[in-house]
């Protein structure tokens, strides 16, 4: 998946886990950026009595680079807190949930929200609600009245969110750590020798009908700019921004047996961290993969050779003999990614796509890139810059964006001709997926913010 459960550490951190990061010019507001970070996820809509929330002993952030230097000018940290109104009952509501202030929820989460730039720090919201989870008709009658309720409006034009969603990524979990058995490519014959191995078939998402725990907040463009510079152009080389989240948790964490309690004391040091999808889950090794989460992007260099020798692109023509020929020959020849250094490390300079870039120079840091002076798509494609769709990943990110696909080419050579304009992609390049569309999605995204569908409910996600 695009972060989940993606170190051995994390895996065993839920509400710390950075799962998705999403970064992109507001459709219905142009003048605005959505940033998105997810945690918590995998979750099954019928998880009670204790449903999923935010760590209150965990520090959310949210980073932007806008010098390209790998480290933060401008950060957004969340920190949440619970109340519990009754501690004698086992319920999380007592009765139907029908507004935000409503007595019969039990336990209720809310949030502050700091921006932080170059040592200073603004207060923009303290005590903010979250919504409940998505229970059921019962306990949660309108859903989407409560979530419209906890999208809250401030200074500046600015609004957040943070709560519960559907699960908006698109994934068929189970075909790619099957030893990358995309089922679309699959066949009769494979290398291992296996008397039944499957034939081709349609992309099943391991996502559907899960959610996940979203923070949303959009901002003004000159919020996230270098000296709240607005863009006048594409190649306006401070039009182009770095995005990732963090979590952090404090140093040491002891067992209170006296009181039952956790006493958590020390400095907050990062224990995990995204950019760019699917960076730390396919091209880091194992040994590394916690390490990683430790760091921040300006130390990305050390990770780099993993990036220019990726080893999915390695097994690719092992997995499917005869496919990729042309990839065979490249990785034989030792010769580093160049085009996936650009796209993942430090973004694409206006030599190699005509009318474009996201380049934030020489620095190799793995952080989302987002050209702010490229206006929001009228005609998305889901395949982004590979779809001819410059508003699309890998400039930012949009929920909608197919990752797993457009990533899945890029590892087969499919860009590797905009570097080397000698070198021919395989044919299957191209069209190497694994089947998935949003189509596929059982909670659809909505037109405004905060993007990400309607969380799934437990009661109906149990009886389906």
């Amino acid at each position: 998946m695009s972060s989940h459960r993606e170190a051995p550490g994390i895996s065993k951190d839920p509400v710390a886990d950075s799962t998705d990061v999403y970064a992109f010019v507001s459709p219905d507001r142009p003048d605005y950026v959505t940033l998105i970070a997810n945690y918590v996820p995998l979750q099954g809509p019928a998880g009670g009595p204790n449903f999923y929330e935010f760590g209150d002993d965990v520090v959310y952030q949210i980073h932007i680079d806008n010098n390209g230097d790998g480290t933060a000018d401008v950060i957004y940290q969340f920190r949440f807190d619970y109340n519990v109104a009754d501690l004698d009952t086992f319920l999380y509501n007592t009765g139907p949930i029908e507004s935000l202030d409503s007595k019969n929820w039990n336990r209720r989460e809310t949030y502050s929200v700091v921006r932080e730039s170059h040592g200073k720090s603004e207060v923009l919201a303290k005590a903010l609600l979250c919504p409940p989870c998505n229970i059921g008709p019962l306990s949660t009658p309108d859903y989407p009245a409560l979530a419209s309720a906890a999208v809250h409006d401030l200074a500046g034009g600015r609004k957040v969110f943070a709560g519960q969603r559907a699960e908006g990524f698109y994934v068929d979990l189970g075909s790619i750590f099957d030893l990358g058995d995309l089922r679309p490519f699959a066949s009769a014959h494979n290398h291992f020798g296996l008397s039944k191995f499957p034939t081709n078939g349609p992309g099943v998402n391991a996502t559907k009908n899960l959610n996940v725990h979203s923070i949303a907040i959009q901002v003004p463009i000159t919020d996230l700019t270098d000296g709240g510079h607005k863009p006048t152009g594409v190649t306006d080389p401070k039009a182009t921004i770095g995005v990732w989240t963090t979590a952090s948790r404090q140093r040491a964490r002891v067992y209170d047996t006296d009181h039952e309690i956790y006493v958590n004391s020390g400095p907050f040091v990062q224990v995990s961290r995204l950019g760019n999808p699917l960076v730390n889950e396919v091209l880091i090794p194992m040994g590394k993969k916690d390490f990683w989460n430790t760091q921040v992007p300006a130390h990305d260099k050390q990770f780099a050779s993993y990036i220019a020798h990726p080893g999915f692109a390695e097994l690719l023509p092992v997995l499917y003999p005869g496919v990729f020929p042309h990839l065979a020959t490249l990785n034989a020849s030792g010769t580093p990614r160049a085009d996936l250094e650009a796209i993942l490390l430090t973004g694409i300079p206006a030599t190699i796509i005509p009318g474009f870039q996201n380049y934030t120079g020489a620095t190799e840091a793995d952080m989302l890139r987002l050209n702010l002076a490229i206006k929001p798509s009228k005609k998305p494609s889901i395949y982004g810059i590979l779809g001819g769709d410059l508003a699309g990943f890998p400039n930012g990110r949009r929920v909608s964006d197919d990752v797993v696909a457009i990533e899945l080419r890029a590892l087969a050579g499919a860009t590797y001709a905009l570097i080397d304009k000698t070198y021919k992609p395989d044919a299957a390049a191209s069209a190497v997926t694994d089947g998935l569309t949003p189509a596929d999605l059982s909670s659809p995204y909505l037109h405004a913010f905060p993007y990400l569908g309607v969380p799934h409910s437990g009661y109906t996600a149990s009886s389906s």
